[in-house]
């Protein structure tokens, strides 16, 4: 993931948003997490979250990848959820 994407600077074309839902794919084939599970951690998280900020769900990226660690190759939950205020 592109940091500048991260904090919303830059746009992703629709090829680079096609290659993320490939990549995804593979990576739910590879892990053996089932997307139903990765949808239901997805809904937990947003509701824990928005307990105390309000985020902008049209927006909310949450995917599970690699990691490339030298020793071994491991899955990581990376989310991306913009906030857009804090709950005061």
């Amino acid at each position: 993931m592109d940091l500048l994407k991260v904090f919303g600077i830059g746009k992703t074309s629709s090829k680079d948003v096609a290659k993320d839902r490939l990549r995804l794919i593979l990576i739910h084939d590879r892990a053996t997490i089932s997307p139903e599970i990765v949808d239901k951690i997805r809904g937990e998280i947003l509701q824990v979250i928005s307990k105390y900020v309000e985020i902008d769900n049209s927006e909310v990226e949450i995917a599970l990848t690699r990691t490339d660690e030298a020793e071994g190759n491991f899955p990581a939950l990376v989310a991306n959820i913009p906030i857009r205020k804090i709950n005061r």
